[in-house]
This record gives C-alpha cells, sequence and structure tokens, in this order.
C-alpha cells in the first residue's frame, strides 16, 4: 500500500511540475491558487463540480470565493491544463497535459469519471457529418455523455 501511495505521489509531483514548465514556457504563471485547484484535480481522478472544488480548497485555504475558484478554473482551461465539461457541469484535469491533444472526452454521467482520447480520423468524420448539417465545431474537444463500467455493472445489479 505504502508503494502505490509514494508512487502516486511522485506522479502528482510529475504533473505538477510539468504544468508549471508549461506555464512557464508560455509567460504565465501557476498561482498557489492555481496550483491547488489543479492538485485537488489529478488527486481525485475524477470530474469535480465548482462548489465540491469550493469545499475541498477551503479544507486548505478558509476564506477562498467562488470567483478566485472559477478564475483559477477558467486559466487552467485556457492553459489546458484542465477540461471543462458541459455535459455534467464539472471540471477534470488533463491527466497528460503535455502529451497530445485529446479530441474526445468520454464522460460518466453518473460518477464523473472521464477518459481523454485522441482519434483525429474520427474527428475529421464528425467535423464532416456537422458541415453536412450546416454547422462548425465550436471546441476542439468533444463530449460523449456515457456511462462507466462500475456505473454499467451497479446499474445491471440493481435491476
Amino acid at each position: 500500500m505504502v508503494a502505490t501511495h509514494s508512487t502516486s505521489t511522485s506522479a502528482l509531483a510529475a504533473q505538477l511540475s510539468t504544468a508549471e514548465s508549461l506555464c512557464a514556457q508560455r509567460g504565465k504563471r501557476l498561482t498557489p491558487i492555481r496550483r491547488k485547484v489543479l492538485e485537488i484535480l489529478l488527486t481525485e481522478h475524477r470530474s469535480v463540480k465548482a462548489y465540491e472544488l469550493l469545499d475541498l480548497i477551503r479544507d486548505v485555504q478558509p476564506g477562498a470565493a467562488p470567483p478566485t475558484v472559477y478564475r483559477a478554473l477558467d486559466f487552467l482551461v485556457e492553459e489546458g491544463l484542465v477540461h471543462r465539461l458541459d455535459a455534467i457541469n464539472a471540471w477534470a484535469a488533463c491527466m497528460d497535459a503535455a502529451g497530445e491533444p485529446h479530441d474526445l472526452l468520454v464522460v460518466c454521467t453518473q460518477c464523473g469519471a472521464v477518459a481523454e482520447l485522441s482519434d483525429p480520423a474520427l474527428t475529421r468524420i464528425l467535423e464532416e457529418r456537422v458541415a453536412e448539417a450546416g454547422f462548425s465545431l465550436s471546441e476542439h474537444e468533444t463530449e460523449l455523455r456515457a456511462l462507466c463500467g462500475k456505473c454499467r455493472k451497479r446499474e445491471t445489479h440493481a435491476h
């Protein structure tokens, strides 16, 4: 159990270090509140709603206010470190911010789990179909609402 914890701690440290580096390369600053928001999202390994995030931050910074959290989230989304999930009105950390961009996000509508996928061929097909309908995609990521395996199993066992 200890090895898993230290591995996840080192992985978290590496992800935060990558975020710091990416911001520095872009001439941006990962302020303490931005860093804390990102750290919480990375630690949660799932999507988190803004007020839940605010409660988690208040454990560390009792005076944190909603505008502070929203500004931090806006910055992190803009820098590609966090995904804004409109399907469930929540946010999730990008688990490999320095890697390839993700064009598909699969979001569990029950538990908030998120899978980050990259499938440029599928995205091109989606763009073509959307264009045929007279539209153009407004985001570089497409969200798909789904049930993760755990929730699907729970739902099957409940019936």
